[in-house]
Parts: C-alpha cells; sequence; structure tokens
C-alpha cells in the first residue's frame, strides 16, 4: 500500500530530528572531556533570544535635533519636552539585524500641536568586526505643521577600535552619520562623533562623555535667511548659504544600573536610570544651530 505524501514529510523530519538529536549527543561527549560550563544563575543571565527591546523615557530642557532647538516653538525658554522611544531588533544570526522602532516628543507648551513630532524608523544592522554598519529610513511626522513633514535615507559606520587597542571595550567608538532628506529639504547632513563609557568600578554607574561636529550640505533646512515668523522651532530659511560646518555639541551622560537596588535579576532585562548634561553651538554663523545649554533626566529599560 502506497504511503500518502503527509506520512513520508513526517518520516523524513522524525529522521532529520533523529540525525540532529544524535550530533548533538556526539557534541556533548566530545566537550564531556571539559569542565561543564558554569550555569548562570538569576543575576548574570540575559536575554539571549533573538528578540531584543528597548524601551526609554526622558524629561529634558530643550529638543535639540542636530542643532537645532525644536522645542522654541512654544514660546518659551526651556519648555520641558518628554521623549518616549521603543525599537525592537531581530537577531537573525550572520545576517543584517532588521529593526523597527518609533520616536515622539511631546511638549505641553507648544501652541499647536503637544505632540510636536512623531518619528517612526526601520534598517538593518550588520557587525563584521570592527566594523558595525547601519542602514535605515525615517519619516518626519509634525502634527499640524504638515508642511514640514519630511523622509530621509540613512546609514552610520562605526568602529569598534578595541580592535586596534586591543582592550576589552571600545576606547572612543568613533563614527561618521551621514543622512540625506529626499522629500522636502533635499539635502545631506554628515555626522562626525566619539565617545567612551567610563564604568566606576564596584558601583553600577557608567559615565558616558560624547562629542561630536556636522557638515551639511544644499539643505535648506538650515538656512537662516527669509524664515517666516512665528514658529521659530521647526521654520525653514529660504534663503542664505546651505552648505558648511553646521554645528557642534560635547556633553555628559550617566547610566545607573538600578536592577541589584530592585532586586530585578538580568534575565527579565536591564533597567537604567539615565541623567543628561550638554552643550551645543554653531560652527558657521551663515548657517542655522542654537546655542543651549541642555539636560535632563530619563529611564531605559533593555531586554
Amino acid at each position: 500500500m502506497r504511503k500518502p505524501a503527509w506520512a513520508t514529510v513526517l518520516c523524513v523530519a522524525c529522521g532529520f530530528a533523529q540525525y540532529a538529536h544524535a550530533q548533538n549527543r556526539q557534541e556533548q561527549q566530545f566537550e564531556s572531556v571539559y569542565a561543564p560550563p558554569e550555569l548562570a544563575g538569576e543575576e548574570q543571565g540575559t536575554n539571549e533570544g533573538g528578540v531584543n527591546l528597548d524601551l526609554h523615557a526622558n524629561y529634558l530642557t530643550d529638543y535639540i535635533w542636530r542643532g537645532i532647538d525644536r522645542s522654541a516653538s512654544s514660546g518659551t525658554e526651556d519648555s520641558p519636552n518628554i521623549q518616549v522611544e521603543g525599537a525592537i531588533k531581530w537577531d537573525v544570526g550572520k545576517w543584517p539585524h532588521p529593526f523597527v522602532g518609533v520616536f515622539t516628543n511631546v511638549n505641553d507648551s507648544d501652541p499647536l500641536s503637544r505632540f510636536q513630532e512623531i518619528r517612526p524608523y526601520f534598517g538593518l544592522e550588520l557587525t563584521a568586526r570592527p566594523i558595525i554598519f547601519t542602514v535605515g529610513h525615517t519619516n518626519y511626522i509634525f502634527p499640524d505643521r504638515d508642511d514640514f513633514n519630511t523622509a530621509e535615507l540613512w546609514a552610520q559606520i562605526k568602529l569598534d577600535d578595541s580592535y586596534f587597542f586591543r582592550t576589552d571595550d571600545p576606547v572612543l567608538s568613533p563614527y561618521v552619520f551621514a543622512a540625506y532628506d529626499y522629500d522636502t529639504n533635499h539635502g545631506l547632513y554628515v555626522e562626525f562623533g566619539i565617545s567612551h563609557d567610563f564604568e566606576i568600578e564596584d558601583t553600577p554607574l557608567t559615565i558616558t562623555p560624547r562629542a561630536c561636529f556636522a557638515y551639511v550640505n544644499d539643505n535648506k533646512q538650515f538656512r537662516t535667511e527669509g524664515t517666516p515668523p512665528g514658529d521659530p522651532g521647526f521654520n525653514h530659511g529660504t534663503t542664505g548659504p546651505d552648505s558648511g560646518f553646521q554645528h557642534y555639541e560635547f556633553g555628559v551622560e550617566a547610566t545607573y544600573r538600578m536592577n541589584e537596588l530592585l532586586n530585578v535579576p538580568s534575565r527579565y532585562g536591564d533597567i537604567n536610570l539615565k541623567g543628561y548634561l550638554f552643550y551645543t553651538d554653531g560652527i558657521d554663523d551663515d548657517l542655522r544651530a542654537d546655542t543651549e545649554l541642555w539636560g535632563g533626566i530619563g529611564i531605559g529599560f533593555h531586554y
């Protein structure tokens, strides 16, 4: 009697499972000549699955975006901003890791829309040590300011310089970020930056100084002349230069890991208290950039 197709497939699947199990037993027998691996406890365990989640919520004195104070549209100096961002990344092994996320800025003093900006994005990240290469796409949505809605393609190359310094952790983590606005502004933004993590010994505190500077090319959102009044946080210049070195920024970010304080094992994710203090200023006086000392606090969750 002829077997049905599904039975044949089932037999093949069972055979493959038996083969894989046998291979696994052989590997275990081969490894048994060594000391068995130490099992991680609840405190040391981490999420080793194929999906990672990042959530952040910040309370900041200003919303600084590429050297521009976008929170100035509220008409008051240092009006508080609440920023919330969430992202999911899939670990697919040796292939580029896809990710998707959304960022939003809420300014309660804004006269048009408290939700000033909604920014969905997606992309791919590939690590080929010492290079971390990321490409993506971002949409900028400004409720009740539809004329400023736009979209960009971007790429970032980050260097894991521990490969060259032969250290356990990166030293300066230099990066180059480039974004091309293909929708409204039709211009290029390029940023160069460095950072370093100083882990305070025997404490859950990490101090991270950061610094960057930017160059723009033919990007009209960085023009300073002919801007329409009444919306200083979002207006675009209609005349004047739109290329050159645009702004620089430096400051420090503090991260306090709260798992031990809250008695939450690492296997359930990392909970971090964040602090920020930065200074931003323009480089070329003919290009749009604001001079601001800004900062705030936040909380983050990574799983």
